[in-house]
């Protein structure tokens, strides 16, 4: 079943942003990055090696990065992103990506066996991002309609669990976020990561037992709900200390 955990590059940007501001100490930054999983490594930095992620952090803030923010991009719409165009290519097949702030790199996760590697790659680091409070809006007003025509949908009757979803949506979500994440901020992270959940389990078709058109009609539906949730999460991963 679907998590409701954040991507690996919201975890990888928030951390690491909190550390190079001195919010959170190195060793909290890569535990939080890692979250359950095995070992992570860090992957073609100009002129090294594979690095453990406790030592490509330490690349990372020696080569002047200030911070780092998500990418979240499906084809047809880059978000996060401002090339070059490998790079995007890279980021939209993994469904996500890091941009580095203060020097021109990007970081892709993989995953390998129970672990993460995060390949560096050329990134342009100034990037249109969304209004925080403009991207709250644009959720909140896409969830409504969204559950609106899941309902004529009856999306319930084949996905119980996206009922149970939109149930829990007043509930917080567990998330583990650095010190300091503004309140709108961890609304809008948990708010959205409940929305990109209900989006993977309404978008299954249980092996078939719905007709084309009815798929059809549920793609429709669950596509500005995505979108916002989407933009939500890049919004409050790149501005996560303001509102």
């Amino acid at each position: 079943m679907p998590s409701t955990a954040l991507p690996l590059s919201a975890r990888f940007a928030l951390w690491f942003s909190a550390w190079v501001t001195g919010r959170s100490s190195l060793d909290d930054a890569r535990d939080g990055i890692v979250g359950a999983d095995a070992a992570h490594g860090v992957d073609g930095l100009p002129g090294s090696p594979m690095q453990p992620l406790i030592v490509g952090l330490g690349s990372l803030r020696s080569a002047r990065a200030t911070g780092a923010g998500l990418a979240l991009p499906v084809p047809g719409d880059l978000l996060g992103l401002a090339g070059p165009g490998d790079f995007n290519t890279e980021v939209v097949d993994a469904g996500e990506g890091v941009v580095l702030e203060g020097v021109d790199l990007g970081l892709v996760p993989h995953r390998a066996g129970a672990g993460v590697v995060w390949t560096a790659h050329h990134a342009v680091s100034r990037r249109q991002l969304p209004d925080p409070s403009e991207a709250d809006a644009m959720l909140r007003s896409a969830l409504l309609s969204t559950t609106e025509l899941l309902a004529d949908l009856d999306v319930a009757r084949w996905h119980p669990e996206v009922a149970d979803e939109l149930m829990a949506l007043r509930r917080p979500t567990d998330l583990t976020l650095p010190p300091g994440v503004s309140p709108r901020a961890v609304r809008m992270m948990s708010l959205a990561t409940r929305c990109r959940t209900i989006v993977e389990l309404a978008r299954t078709d249980e092996g078939g037992s719905i007709t084309a058109a009815e798929a059809d009609a549920r793609r429709r539906a669950l596509s500005p709900l995505d979108q916002a949730a989407r933009r939500a999460l890049v919004a409050a991963c790149s501005f996560p200390w303001e509102g």
